[in-house]
């Protein structure tokens, strides 16, 4: 992919993350992991506004070049990059159902299997510190540890991916969760499903999907040849 076309992917997820309601107005950003650093979305411009030029590279010291300044919220995308070799794209949003929750300073316990879709057997919800600090950021980055997504407290969530669309559908399936917790904790308390069943299903999550499937059958392939 050139930087062309990661520049209009990365608008291309900040507009769809829009579209269903998940983030709204300028809130949110979105940033791609580029060469040394990574592309992210600038501060203060809506979505339907921006154009390619218009995205910020911030390189691995934290410098930014571009015509714009870059989402106040760049240095947790930037620390994110440089702390995952794994991530190479992150979805900032303050959608509804999660932020309630982070409001409360919930983490998402295992209520629902799917939780591990998460990488783990819950979503945490990393203590609250002021927008665009570094004290974000290193909150961001614990709640992070052996995660692909997390709470902010009274602010949002953060969603990582090997590519914009994985962290992009993470971010929707994040929110679906969050909305099914709260949903039935208006009804009362709900059960958690135990470490144990947690570990086997995340277990059979790692054999799960196409892509699996398609790398089973090629390893086959290849040792039938």
């Amino acid at each position: 992919m050139t930087e062309l076309q990661l520049r209009k992917q990365i608008i291309a997820t900040a507009l769809a993350m829009n579209s269903p309601g998940i983030n709204r107005g300028t809130s949110g950003n979105v940033s791609a992991r580029w060469k040394s650093g990574c592309l992210i979305t600038p501060s203060g411009l809506r979505y339907e506004d921006t154009r390619p030029s218009d995205i910020v590279f911030v390189d691995s010291r934290g410098n930014a070049r571009g015509k714009r300044p870059p989402s106040s919220e760049w240095r947790f995308h930037h620390d994110i990059y440089r702390s995952r070799t794994d991530t190479c794209a992150v979805v900032h949003t303050h959608s509804s159902f999660a932020t309630s929750l982070a409001c409360l300073g919930k983490d998402v316990p295992a209520f629902h299997y799917m939780v591990a879709v998460t990488g783990g057997d819950s979503i945490r919800c990393a203590p609250y510190a002021t927008f665009g600090t570094q004290q974000l950021s290193t909150n961001a980055l614990k709640a992070l540890n052996n995660r692909k997504a997390c709470l902010l407290a009274n602010h949002g969530m953060i969603t990582t991916g090997k590519t914009l669309d994985d962290a992009l559908a993470l971010t929707v399936e994040v929110e679906a969760l969050c909305e099914q917790y709260w949903r039935a904790l208006q009804v009362g308390k709900p059960a958690i499903l135990s470490a144990k069943e947690m570990r086997t299903v995340l277990k059979k999550f790692a054999s799960y999907g196409q892509s699996s499937t398609i790398t089973a059958r090629r390893k086959s392939k290849t040792k039938s040849r």
